[in-house]
């Protein structure tokens, strides 16, 4: 018999302490209800949950920018909505006046309407906003070019008009150092037979063209009466301004025919505000990095929509604001007579054509999204499951070894009590 090393006290101790571990630990998961609560619990199996439960909470939040988007969506087409309701008002009011049956004064107040709702499509335009964000004023999309402030605007430059047989084209073609900062093309057709003009001189307001020969390399026979009706006669004169005619076969110019000037046209035309170039809407509607949503927004303010603009078609006096006050910036369709009243009709048919193919895309987009959201809610509800599946513990299971480990810490303690015990004996040998 030995006193110094209880070996059955050790042995009882050792299985007492992993007993009373197992224990806690079985308790720790009751109550957490986590079957990995520390990294030793299973390493690996916390490595695999924590990755699932960052893809969970990124689907979670990918469900919800798409809600954010289709909100962002429903903004956009409601105030498009309205823009509809506009043009089909302004649609109805040109067929109205294109009818003789309407006095100048009668045409004059429906051209007060139109240049009013004009302005209107304007304001929805620049104000509509979600988040602080315009939507419909171009700044979403990518076809938006930067301007800084000082920038030279360059104006559309696109004139056509005939007298007798001749049609005299001239338009804007790119850089170069003019006024304006356009580089003026000219093609004069007589009959079925083209000539391009041997030069175009552009000095502040003033364009002066010198029409160039036919095929033959005769000069096109063009009167001096017909290029100074075609000045005078246009309502083109802010493009053509002047016009040299070549006396004859391979002669120099000689006259100028008629000289006019004009107030803006040419003339260069300075940015007072700056703009950043448009770009797309990025909707994140994935849990990781490129599983995006494009989304482009065009302009659907009135000048984008052709519905406000200079020279034939449009009114002399600009009367239709930006829609946030009253001052008149742009001019707006004429109604003043039937023939432009008419030409007006189609005008807008095609902005009312614009605006309901962008309605139609972005309808088409919510549709999109709408079905990313069930998708995006399948796919987390099913991860869940598998998540739930490493970290979670099984309550019944863990009960049971709990309960199990339990009794073997009683025994323990019990079996513990009894090897103490045991050295007792040893007095016997002392009687």
């Amino acid at each position: 018999m030995i006193i110094n090393h209880n070996i059955s006290a050790l042995n009882t101790h050792r299985q007492l302490s992993s007993a009373t571990n197992a224990q806690s630990k079985s308790m720790e998961k009751l109550a957490s209800g986590m079957r990995i609560n520390r990294a030793g619990d299973d390493a690996a199996g916390l490595a695999i949950s924590e990755k699932m439960r960052g893809q969970i909470r990124g689907l979670d939040q990918a469900s919800r920018n798409s809600q954010d988007a289709i909100s962002l969506i429903q903004t956009a087409e409601g105030a498009l909505n309205e823009t509809t309701d506009i043009l089909q008002r302004m649609r109805e009011l040109a067929t109205q006046a294109s009818t003789d049956t309407n006095t100048i004064s009668d045409r004059g107040e429906i051209q007060k309407e139109m240049d009013s709702l004009t302005s209107e499509i304007n304001r929805i335009g620049n104000t509509t906003e979600f988040n602080t964000q315009k939507l419909l004023n171009g700044s979403k999309d990518t076809a938006t070019a930067a301007i800084a402030v000082g920038d030279e605007l360059k104006p559309s430059v696109s004139s056509k008009v005939t007298v007798g047989d001749l049609t005299f084209t001239a338009k804007a073609d790119g850089d170069a150092a003019g006024a304006d900062g356009n580089d003026y093309s000219v093609e004069i057709v007589q009959g079925s037979v083209a000539s391009t003009a041997s030069s175009v001189a552009l000095s502040g307001n003033k364009i002066t063209v010198t029409l160039g020969t036919d095929a033959g390399n005769d000069p096109l026979s063009v009167s001096a009466n017909d290029i100074k009706a075609l000045i005078e006669g246009s309502n083109d004169t802010k493009d053509l301004v002047s016009v040299t005619v070549a006396a004859g076969k391979d002669s120099a110019a000689q006259a100028v025919v008629a000289e006019k000037d004009f107030t803006g046209g040419a003339a260069a035309v300075l940015a007072t505000e700056e703009v950043a170039a448009g770009a797309g809407l990025q909707f994140q509607i994935g849990a990781n990095e490129n599983q995006s949503l494009t989304l482009e927004i065009g302009d659907m303010r009135a000048s984008a929509l052709k519905l406000t603009g200079t020279g034939p078609g449009f009114t002399t006096d600009a009367n239709v604001s930006n829609g946030t006050d009253s001052k008149g910036v742009e001019s707006g369709l004429d109604v003043s007579n039937a023939k432009n009243a008419s030409a007006a009709i189609t005008v807008i048919q095609s902005a009312i054509d614009t605006v309901s193919a962008e309605r139609s895309k972005l309808g088409a987009n919510q549709n999109r999204l709408e079905h990313t959201i069930n998708n995006l809610g399948t796919s987390s509800e099913n991860l869940t499951a598998a998540e739930s599946r490493v970290r979670d513990t099984d309550m019944a299971k863990t009960m049971m070894e709990q309960t199990k480990n339990s009794i073997l810490a009683q025994a323990s303690q019990a079996m513990l009590a009894q090897a103490n015990q045991q050295p007792q004996g040893v007095l016997q040998l002392l009687r």
